[in-house]
Order: C-alpha cells, then sequence, then structure tokens
C-alpha cells in the first residue's frame, strides 16, 4: 500500500482506481438514467455521488472490491432518485427504475441473482420476475409495428 498525503487529500490508489472504473460506472448511471449519453447529467451526478462516498469510505474497503461498492452506491442513488429523473429516451427507457436496476445488474454487470436480490433488499424470485418483465418489456419495444389491414 502506498502513502496517503493527506496535504493535498489525495490518494492514488483511489486515483487508479477512479481512471479504470469511472467509464464502466457512468455507463451502468446512463442506462440506469436511461439518458443520452451526450446529455446524461443526472448520470454524472449520481457517479459523482457514488465516488465521493466510496472515497469516504475508502480506507475501510481495503481488501474488498471498491467497484462493487461503488456499482452499489450507483444503484442505491439511482433508486432513491428514480421517482424525481425524467423519464429518459434511452435503450432502457420503457423498463421501471426495478427492471433497470435488475436488468442492469443481472445482464450488463453480470451479477449473480442471489447478489443482486441481497443488494437491492429483494427476493431472488422477485429479481428473477424483474428480469424476465424487463426481457419482455424490451422484446415487446423491439417488435416492428404491425402491419395495417394485418390480423
Amino acid at each position: 500500500m502506498g502513502a496517503v498525503d493527506r496535504r493535498s487529500g489525495r490518494d492514488p490508489e483511489f486515483e487508479a482506481f477512479v481512471a479504470g472504473a469511472a467509464g464502466r460506472l457512468l455507463h451502468v448511471a446512463v442506462l440506469l438514467t436511461a439518458e443520452p449519453p451526450a446529455r446524461a447529467f443526472a448520470a454524472h451526478r449520481i457517479l459523482a455521488g457514488a465516488l465521493a462516498r466510496t472515497y469516504a469510505h475508502w480506507e475501510r474497503l481495503r481488501g474488498d472490491d471498491p467497484y462493487d461498492h461503488t456499482r452499489q452506491e450507483v444503484c442505491a442513488a439511482y433508486a432513491r432518485t428514480a421517482r424525481r429523473l425524467p423519464a429518459g429516451s434511452g435503450v432502457l427507457a420503457p423498463l421501471s427504475p426495478p427492471q433497470r436496476l435488475v436488468l442492469v445488474m443481472r445482464v450488463y454487470e453480470g451479477v449473480a441473482e442471489e447478489v443482486t436480490a441481497a443488494q437491492l433488499g429483494l427476493a431472488p424470485e422477485r429479481v428473477e420476475a424483474l428480469r424476465n418483465r424487463a426481457v419482455a418489456v424490451l422484446r415487446e419495444a423491439a417488435r416492428p409495428a404491425a402491419e395495417p389491414g394485418a390480423a
């Protein structure tokens, strides 16, 4: 472990973590907020807050996975603010906030169902149901409109 320069408030390990993980974490936040990447203001705010909370707990995270912790912070921040955010127009916009959370964690991030359930405070069966419903909604949204006159 490197020494921390307390005078400047900088921790080289945290800076290295942010440099390596911020892009993917921002993508998680963009998917959750369903904002277009060019105008992902809420996603940037969510990520900034999550990184600040991760930095505040950095010393206690030694030996743990800081990416996992920060992703949990991003998801929790999104869950707290989802109802106040604009609807968004991204690919996951047709989904409800819980469906987005589950789909991003399970499909995009590859988090196990049991871990997703524990992190979101849901039963594993509820996580599976939300994922299945989210996939069905996205399939329906991707289906081309029916031909006029088709029965």
